[in-house]
């Protein structure tokens, strides 16, 4: 009896049709008879109880067939919204309308089982009472249960879950705090919000008081006696986040989340289980970046997207947020097959819907052949070019390769982007290719060039060189490298104490880079404003106060020396060229002057595969010779 009353109360999309269907068979007619009582003082004779039972039929099958059409029995009883709310409305204004049509105006009907004028005397103002009740009645029916989840037995619940200080009363922090009432305060149990803006300090949001502004969290942790800290104001900058992480930390708060990173921005629906904890690179670099998704989405959707270098850091990120955006197909071009499977993996757990249109191709960007297949396979309109060796130590080890896949490799993908139609390439540069002391900075630069030749030699194919400083957490980035060595006790080996770079974080850098591939024209090498640089000493320091610790106390910090082909400052918005803005704040555009035509390009190239073909053992100083000779500013030590 009791495995047979679990099947029948267990909730299924027919049982849940049928509840509400005939809930609401029961409330058309009790609308109608209230209507027509409330509509005459409760006194209606019997012939308005015949012009009921007439009209009846017709209010049930319109108001009823209305309400599937506009899929009101769709919606899910345990959280009903204003959407769904609205959609009733909606649906009984156009039922009623309908009824009034049918009812009121004098059109011959073919109803020959009932005569058109057994509707006579019809009340107009029922109509209206109706809608009202019936809107009342359903919109009642519906958030009943949240009413009394969520309300009556809101202060019987026993909170089990840790209390709760959440940073932002807008959107995000709406959709936490309606996540926490459906988990039914299971992890976390929210006592006060904190916002930004001042004029909503006092205000409620789901029973919640806003207590003040994001300054105050100090008195807001002490006075709730606040176990955990949840940050929802995704425009915080790192500066903000750090205060509030320190502070966090200092009042015994263990737990601090932050909202994750959106990668669907169709669906940008944030839960409990999806926060991120804190992480160091929001800490130390984390910007507020503003982009125009309406553009990058006109500029992306349907399109085919070849990305190379997918499975790197920067590549990986701008697969991740092209996805968003409803390609037509996206083409990963990766030579490391197991990079290329981990995208798999996290790709089809985040997004399942594109799994048909994303395509994994491993291949060297050096391999014309290969090139040459995956352009008559696929053939992309755009292409994102991140495919590149980038530590510079390794790079002035192996400067051959460095040019073999900078220079040629950027060649030999530009050539099959014209000869196919590309619509667009955008190159991922770096800030070491201005006034470059490295070979890898060199060979950057002239891939830079590669790309305006090919920008002028008469095809359709729009080349754009994107230019950015460091990002946080990418693979072989100083900041693993601290993480790593923090792990053992240290020490944190810095090259120079006055080492300085510019840094971001890598989903802010990507969404630029997206932004500026729908900014940028022909030809342009475009510039990312990476912020202030940072100390590299100072983010050494700081990130052992961020794991408890005191630099130069508990962990201490050791200067190695400048590293082969390394600089103590980066430029990026240099003298060498200057720049000028560009219609976004954070993207500008590098004034080179600078420029080969194609078949200048193919003569440089050769000359460097000459130099490499032999067995000079002096190969790397024939390379700097010919990169001094070509790259305004690389002195080559």
């Amino acid at each position: 009896m009791r495995n047979f009353l679990t099947r029948l109360l267990y909730p299924t999309h027919l049982k849940r049709f049928l509840f509400f269907f005939f809930g609401d068979v029961l409330i058309v007619i009790f609308s109608l008879y209230l209507s027509f009582y409330l509509r005459f003082d409760f006194k209606t004779s019997a012939g308005y109880y015949n012009l009921i039972l007439r009209t009846l039929p017709f209010f049930l099958v319109i108001k009823l067939v209305t309400f599937m059409s506009f899929r009101i029995y769709r919606l899910t009883w345990r959280y009903v919204g204003i959407g769904d709310l609205f959609n009733i409305v909606n649906a009984t204004v156009v039922a009623n309308s309908l009824l009034m049509v049918l009812i009121l105006l004098p059109i011959p009907l073919s109803l020959h089982f009932i005569p058109f004028q057994s509707f006579a005397g019809f009340p107009r103002s029922v109509f209206i009472i109706d809608g009202i009740t019936t809107i009342a009645l359903m919109a009642g029916f519906r958030v009943s249960k949240r009413l009394l989840l969520e309300i009556i037995f809101k202060g019987r619940r026993r909170r089990q879950g840790k209390r709760t200080v959440i940073v932002g009363a807008g959107n995000t922090g709406d959709m936490i705090l309606r996540d926490m009432i459906r988990q039914e305060f299971s992890g976390f149990y929210p006592v006060a919000l904190l916002d930004d803006d001042p004029t909503k300090v006092g205000t409620y949001m789901h029973g919640i008081r806003v207590l003040g502004t994001v300054n105050e969290l100090r008195g807001a942790v002490t006075k709730c006696r606040a176990e955990a800290v949840i940050i929802a104001i995704p425009s915080l900058n790192h500066k903000s986040l750090m205060n509030i992480y320190k502070l966090a930390k200092d009042y015994k708060v263990d737990t601090v989340k932050i909202v994750p990173r959106i990668y669907d921005f169709h669906k940008p629906d944030i839960n409990l289980k999806n926060l991120d904890d804190i992480h160091i690179e929001d800490l130390i670099g984390r910007q507020a970046v503003t982009v125009n998704y309406g553009e990058i989405e006109v500029f992306l959707k349907d399109s085919v997207v070849l990305i190379t270098g997918a499975g790197g850091s920067i590549g990986s990120e701008i697969t991740m947020q092209v996805c968003a955006f409803f390609p037509k197909k996206i083409i990963l071009f990766d030579i490391d097959e197991t990079e290329l499977h981990s995208m798999h993996i996290k790709l089809t757990r985040n997004f399942p819907y594109l799994k048909e249109r994303i395509f994994f191709v491993t291949g060297d960007i050096r391999d014309e052949d290969r090139l040459r297949e995956v352009f008559e396979t696929f053939h992309p309109g755009i292409v994102f070019h991140a495919a590149a060796y980038k530590h510079v130590p390794m790079m002035e080890y192996n400067p051959g390769e460095a040019v073999k896949v900078n220079m040629l490799g950027t060649y030999l993908l530009a050539k099959a982007s014209v000869d196919h139609g590309v619509k667009k390439f955008i190159m991922i540069s770096t800030d070491k290719a201005v006034r470059p002391t490295s070979i890898m900075g060199a060979t950057k630069r002239m891939s830079e060039y590669v790309c305006k030749a090919f920008n002028n030699c008469g095809g359709n194919s729009d080349f754009v060189s994107v230019r950015f400083g460091n990002v946080l957490g990418s693979r072989g980035s100083v900041l693993p490298l601290f993480l790593e060595q923090l792990k053992y006790g240290g020490p944190l080996t810095v090259t120079h104490k006055d080492m300085q770079r510019y840094f971001m974080t890598i989903p802010e850098a990507v969404a630029l880079v997206l932004q500026a591939s729908v900014v940028g024209n022909a030809g342009e090498v475009l510039v990312l404003d990476m912020g202030e640089p940072v100390k590299i000493v100072e983010l050494a320091e700081e990130l052992i106060r961020i794991h408890g610790m005191e630099p130069y106390k508990d962990v201490d910090i050791e200067f190695t020396g400048l590293r082969p082909g390394e600089k103590l400052f980066e430029e990026i918005l240099t003298a060498e060229e200057g720049t000028v803005a560009s219609r976004h704040e954070k993207i500008f555009i590098a004034k080179g002057s600078e420029k080969y035509s194609k078949d200048e390009i193919e003569n440089i190239l050769k000359e460097f595969e000459t130099s490499m073909n032999g067995l000079s053992p002096d190969m790397a100083g024939q390379i700097k010779v010919l990169l001094k000779k070509y790259v305004r500013h690389y002195d080559g030590n």
